[in-house]
C-alpha cells in the first residue's frame, strides 16, 4: 500500500499537500520481532504500515497486554508522544517483518503549522484514532469474550492466521484456554 492512499484514507489530501508529507518520508524495513516503540520512552516518530503486522502491548511482570493490533495501511503511534511530547505506555512489537513509512513527529508539526489540509489532516487523524481506542474500550467494557473474539473474526478474519492465539486471548482479556473454548464452541 502506498503512502499517499495511507493518507488519504484518514481524509483526503490534494496532490500538493500529500506531496509535503512525502517528502518528509522515509521507508524503512524491520524484522519480525523487532520492538518499534517502547514503554518510557518519548517517541519522536509516526510510522504507517505498508506492510506486516504488529501488536501494541502493555508490558506487566507476569505477563504482557495486547491491546491493539495493526496491519496493512494502519498507523502506529504513541499518542501521549504525539499529542504531548511525553513517554509513551505501550510498546509495539513486529509479528512479522514488516514495511513501513515513517514520519518524523517534529516534521509533521511544522508542516500544521505551513499548510490548513495537512494540519485538518491531523485533527482526522487524531479525532480516528481516538473514536477507535473509545470502541475498543466499550466493546471490552459491554461484551463477552465470545462476543469480542466473533467481532474480530468479522472485522479481520486474516487475524486468526498471522497472530499467535495466545496474543490474541491476551487482547480478548481471556486466557488461551478460554480462547481455545470460545473457538471449539463456534466451530
Amino acid at each position: 500500500m502506498k503512502l499517499h492512499e495511507i493518507l488519504n484514507q484518514i481524509y483526503p489530501l490534494s496532490q500538493e499537500a500529500a506531496q509535503k508529507i512525502l517528502r518528509y518520508s522515509s521507508e524503512i524495513q524491520l524484522s519480525k520481532g523487532h520492538t518499534l516503540l517502547e514503554a518510557d520512552k518519548n517517541e519522536t516518530s509516526i510510522y504507517f504500515i505498508k506492510k506486516g503486522m504488529v501488536r501494541a502491548f502493555a508490558p506487566k511482570e507476569e505477563k504482557d497486554i495486547t491491546f491493539w493490533f495493526g496491519k496493512e495501511g494502519d498507523p502506529i503511534v504513541s499518542m501521549k508522544s504525539y499529542v504531548a511530547n511525553l513517554p509513551g505506555y505501550e510498546c509495539v512489537e513486529l509479528l512479522e517483518d514488516c514495511e513501513l513509512y515513517e514520519i518524523q513527529n517534529k516534521d509533521l508539526q511544522l508542516l500544521f503549522l505551513e499548510d490548513i489540509q495537512i494540519a485538518n489532516w491531523g485533527r482526522k487523524f487524531a479525532e480516528r484514532l481516538l473514536v477507535q481506542t473509545e470502541e475498543r474500550l466499550i466493546s471490552k467494557l459491554f461484551k463477552s469474550a465470545k462476543e469480542r473474539y466473533l467481532e474480530l473474526l468479522e472485522e479481520n478474519p486474516d487475524f486468526v492466521q498471522r497472530i499467535q492465539l495466545g496474543y490474541i486471548a491476551s487482547y480478548l482479556g481471556i486466557t488461551q484456554v478460554s480462547l481455545s473454548r470460545i473457538r471449539a464452541e463456534i466451530k
